[in-house]
């Protein structure tokens, strides 16, 4: 007898998981993650981007409506775009490694605008919280989509969709459909993280999560999607992945007793893309064997895996950034920054910091090597080995591969909360701050995703 097809098992565990079959440890990273994913949309309250997009937002109205951070509110799928653009903007919300990178805490959007517009508790928000992750993430498992050109985010709006169906009460069929729908016209180039990067880098998943919304929203209406997506003469796995593959089994549900993925992705430790963190560590390192005087470095080489090579270590462009995007997925500057100055913060990646003559000289001292010692040790870690040449010809050598954050290293819950407090402090001051904390460590009680969001008005 033939296996059901993905969607309809999709659907199937998506249905059949509640709040009470997550584990302790599922429900309390949840809400780490809320709480890191506001700290990071905070951080990202000036940029342009976001200033265009809430202006976008704000011209449109649905019923039922949901809310923007910073205030306003529009349909779920602008609340869903303008929110997911702040939590990754920076690129300082959490990353999980696997064949497929990605970042699934973008997840969290559609979950607040599906769950603000359903009238969702906090119990279903942190259900669907999980099982968006649980399935972003094992696809990431099953099959690479950068390798063939396409970007992590289509599978994002698969697994939004399924999260955002699920908080509006979509049954079986229903979820599949919005499967079909996310599946079939979400399909991203990866040219977003090619060269010269643009303010759409941090807005693509944004936009997946935002049809993936639209799609749930079809579905539960009645409209039906293509089928089967996956398993079809031209669905996904011959046109996208390119290959065939069962991202089972999700959770304990299906037999998996190692936990949910949500307790194996990762925090940020530093406001870069996620295979610079080790390189970052191991820079910060050095610059206290050098007693902080850096002055005397001739040369900077940076031995590195695969991914980190392919994704920010390649391109010219990372040694003279143009755009803040390009710095933060620039190996060398973020390297030559953290030797620089002690530290990778928000700042770091302002224009008159990328384009300071001082920060752009060592910049041109960093080489980046592929190692595949290095890259047979990705993704269970992100090896980076930094070997600094003096002027009187010492080498100083540091290697990191489970860098602060790190699942292998994992930052604890003060420093999560040291995180958002950094953030979200200088804006909204002390007592917001404790009381947005307090909320989200009671997540499970919420009653309004209306007066959550509305602090941050």
């Amino acid at each position: 007898m033939a296996a059901p097809p993905l969607a309809a098992r999709l659907a199937k565990y998506a249905t059949g998981l509640t709040f009470d079959k997550l584990t302790p440890e599922a429900v309390h990273e949840a809400k780490r993650r809320v709480i890191d994913s506001f700290a990071t949309a905070v951080g990202a309250m000036p940029a342009e981007a976001y200033q265009i997009a809430r202006r976008c937002a704000l011209r449109v109205s649905g019923t039922p409506g949901a809310s923007i951070l910073g205030g306003g509110r529009t349909s779920p799928e602008w609340a869903t775009f303008v929110n997911g653009l702040l939590i990754r903007y920076l690129d300082f919300n959490d990353t999980y490694l696997s064949k497929e990178p990605a970042h699934p805490s973008d997840n969290l959007a559609p979950v607040l605008a599906a769950g603000e517009a359903a009238g969702a508790g906090g119990r279903a928000l942190i259900t669907a919280a999980v099982l968006a992750y649980e399935i972003q993430c094992r696809f990431c498992d099953a099959a690479s989509l950068r390798k063939h050109g396409v970007d992590h985010v289509t599978y994002g709006a698969i697994s939004s969709a399924v999260a955002a169906g699920k908080l509006m009460g979509l049954d079986e069929a229903q979820l599949a459909h919005a499967v079909g729908i996310a599946g079939v016209c979400n399909v991203a180039l990866r040219q977003t993280r090619s060269g010269e990067l643009s303010a759409w880098k941090g807005c693509a998943f944004a936009n997946a999560a935002r049809n993936g919304v639209f799609a749930a929203t079809l579905a539960g209406d009645g409209l039906t999607g293509p089928a089967p997506i996956f398993e079809g003469d031209l669905g996904f796995f011959r046109l996208v992945t390119r290959e065939p593959f069962d991202p089972s089994p999700f959770g304990a549900e299906f037999g998996n007793t190692d936990g949910f993925m949500i307790n194996k992705t990762y925090i940020k430790f530093w406001p870069a893309e996620y295979h610079s963190q080790s390189a970052i560590d191991a820079a910060l390192r050095l610059r206290e064997d050098l007693n902080g005087d850096v002055s005397q470095v001739r040369a900077v080489d940076i031995d590195t895996f695969e991914a980190c090579y392919n994704i920010i270590g390649k391109y010219p462009e990372a040694w003279a950034p143009k755009t803040r995007e390009t710095a933060d997925h620039s190996l060398p500057y973020c390297t030559a920054a953290a030797l620089l100055d002690g530290d990778v913060y928000l700042h770091t990646f302002d224009a008159a910091r990328f384009t300071d003559p001082a920060l752009l000289d060592l910049t041109s001292k960093v080489q980046v090597h592929l190692d595949d010692a290095l890259s047979a040790r990705y993704p269970k870690g992100i090896p980076n080995r930094l070997t600094v040449t003096l002027a009187d010809g010492r080498k100083l050598v540091r290697e990191v591969e489970f860098p602060r954050g790190h699942a292998g290293n994992p930052m604890t819950d003060q420093e999560v909360e040291a995180k958002f407090r950094l953030a979200v402090e200088p804006k909204y001051g002390a007592d917001r701050a404790a009381r947005v904390l307090a909320r989200c460590w009671d997540l499970e009680n919420l009653t309004s995703v209306t007066d959550l969001i509305r602090l941050f008005d």
